[in-house]
């Protein structure tokens, strides 16, 4: 078995909680900046004195509503300050955060309230409220549901909890924090398994102190006082919470947003000097360009820019580029990698990447036009990340080296196993899937890779490995990684379990659809359904697939795809929170399409 180990200064005392960085900084900085917070449309400084007053008048709330240590209180809701106020209050007062996507279907909303035995639950707004309304209201345990925008009544959670903790005194806040334990559960996160209820992942103030302290330790100075960045990944998602538990750590100022449609203005607006994203947001941000490039008759300059940002990119591992590869560069800089930067905020040099494999084609991309994206890796059940490259040591195409403090093992089926600090110690009430996950003191990932010089790869998930009817072991993700780099592509899912051949569903990017339709002097009001059957789009995409193909042998290479009418959208269940395929949605919902492929 193979195995690399990063070693680590850190270590977490057995009385450490989240919230002591936090009292530490109201009493020896009240002034430091922690947060920007979106107030009548502009960027407004949150001091640490502010934050941590806020925490405390919420976590007075929580105690006058009867939320004791260890009870769990539930948020549903998008990515916004008030839910790490919330976060922090619940800690303040030694109880468990349980976190819920805000597009949950309520039968998962009732399966994590029931088997969280949640006491209070918060949400976002009524909307959220009425979507759940039954499910709420038969949850066994929750005594107190509360909205974070005004309810009925006009008040809002924050101003609710503050008005009923009024009497509670600055005592009982100390003696909850002197009974804090890092081995606390700090949260439940639910996992969105393909089968079955989801599991509850516990999270402890240990597991996040070594998470935030490590990575620190791994980056340096990416990750601190005087850096900033916009969080608008899920809350309700690990890595988003690591980010917010991150930043506060560190003294990396953060703001939130769940506008994710303008997310372009935001980042414009609030320039921060680092991001930390999923790849789909990555591999948006480069199609748009690309797209904007084509509609403005430009394709070919970008296309031209984009080759030269990857062959300087991959010069930089190979001896360094040469002058004229430089001088290309240069030109490339100025006509189209400052534009690109300018639309990120213009401060931005660094990037973090997650939650999926980001693919060397978009890590070059970035890093030839001057902003690295540092890929990691992690789950839920690993506080986010266990592997990552960092300055100075990166590797484009891998997930990088251990954190420090951490183990990575490859076994013999080439499963990845994991070990140290991060590692949560089992899920909440199963004592049979942390038996099953949990073995000889690693932590079996279900993720297939390989390790070379300590650099860590993934190459596919035991579970989406595609098995052909000849025997053929096919991983999808780096076909359809490839196929997504059209710009008029939205989603791929590569198919073939226990067929002939691999095939492929395409779905269109609804974004890319106007400024196609003009440059093909085709009606804006063409539907979707034309397009889908439209010769010259499915040229194009067959091109798309014929790049792909070549990466890959014969046996593994994509013999038919579709092109559907509608997206994979996170609304209509296809799609995880941080945008991965639910493949066994996808097959379920596509599967009289799925089999006219190896029909005609």
């Amino acid at each position: 078995m193979q195995q690399v180990s990063t070693p680590s200064t850190v270590v977490v005392s057995e009385k450490a909680s989240l919230v002591d960085s936090l009292l530490d900084y109201r009493r020896e900085r009240p002034d430091l900046q922690l947060f920007r917070r979106r107030i009548n449309g502009r960027w407004t400084p949150i001091t640490a004195r502010r934050f941590a007053d806020e925490v405390d008048a919420v976590a007075r709330g929580l105690i006058a509503s009867g939320v004791a240590g260890g009870d769990r209180v539930a948020i549903l809701s998008s990515t916004r300050y008030e839910w790490t106020v919330l976060d922090y209050a619940v800690w303040r007062v030694g109880a468990t955060t349980v976190a819920i996507y805000e597009t949950s279907a309520s039968d998962q909303v009732k399966w994590i309230l029931e088997d969280s035995a949640s006491s209070l639950l918060v949400v976002e707004n009524s909307a959220h409220h009425d979507a759940h309304a039954d499910v709420v209201s038969a949850a066994p345990d929750l005594r107190d549901t509360l909205l974070i925008d005004a309810g009925p009544d006009g008040t809002g959670a924050i101003d609710e909890l503050t008005r009923r903790g009024a009497d509670i005194g600055e005592d009982e806040l100390d003696q909850r924090h002197s009974n804090a334990l890092s081995s606390n559960v700090a949260t439940l996160i639910y996992t969105s398994g393909t089968t079955g209820n989801p599991k509850g992942v516990t999270l402890t103030h240990a597991n996040f102190l070594a998470e935030t302290r490590n990575v620190h330790e791994t980056v340096g100075e990416m990750m601190s006082e005087g850096a900033s960045t916009l969080l608008f990944l899920p809350l309700a998602h690990v890595f988003a919470r690591i980010i917010a538990v991150a930043s506060v750590e560190n003294r990396v100022i953060l703001g939130h947003t769940n506008d994710i449609a303008n997310l372009l203005d935001d980042l414009a607006a609030f320039q921060p000097t680092y991001l930390l994203s999923v790849p789909r947001v990555f591999e948006k941000v480069y199609n748009s360009a690309k797209q904007k490039a084509y509609d403005g008759g430009k394709g070919k300059i970008f296309d031209a820019a984009a080759d030269v940002a990857i062959e300087y990119s991959k010069a930089l591992e190979t001896g360094g580029p040469g002058l004229v590869l430089k001088a290309k560069h240069t030109l490339f800089a100025r006509l189209v990698y400052s534009k690109l930067l300018a639309a990120l905020g213009g401060r931005c040099e660094d990037a973090l990447s997650g939650g999926a494999p980001l693919g060397a084609r978009l890590g070059h991309f970035f890093r030839g036009i001057g902003l690295p994206i540092y890929e990691g890796y992690g789950l839920t059940e690993t506080t986010a990340a266990v592997t990552l490259n960092r300055p100075g040591a990166q590797r484009v195409g891998t997930v990088g080296k251990p954190v420090a403090g951490q183990s990575v093992a490859i076994a013999d089926d080439g499963e990845v196993l994991l070990k140290g600090s991060v590692v949560f110690d089992g899920y909440w009430h199963n004592e049979s899937a942390t038996a099953d996950a949990l073995r000889d003191g690693w932590f079996h990932t279900g993720d297939i890779g390989t390790l070379d010089d300590g650099y860590l790869t993934i190459t596919g998930r035991k579970k989406e490995l595609i098995v052909t009817a000849g025997g053929k072991n096919v991983s999808p993700a780096p076909l359809e990684d490839s196929i997504r780099a059209h710009p008029m592509v939205s989603q791929c899912l590569v198919v073939g379990d226990n067929r002939p051949f691999i095939a492929a569903l395409v779905t269109i990017d609804p974004e890319a659809v106007p400024g196609w339709l003009e440059r093909h002097e085709m009606s804006s009001d063409t539907s979707l359904t034309e397009l889908a059957t439209d010769e010259r789009l499915i040229a194009e995409i067959d091109e798309a697939v014929t790049a792909a193909n070549k990466k890959v042998s014969k046996a593994e290479a994509i013999k038919k795809f579709r092109v559907l009418d509608t997206d994979f959208t996170i609304e209509s269940g296809a799609l995880t929170p941080t945008m991965k395929l639910k493949r066994n949605v996808i097959h379920r919902d596509h599967a009289d399409l799925i089999d006219k492929l190896y029909t005609r």
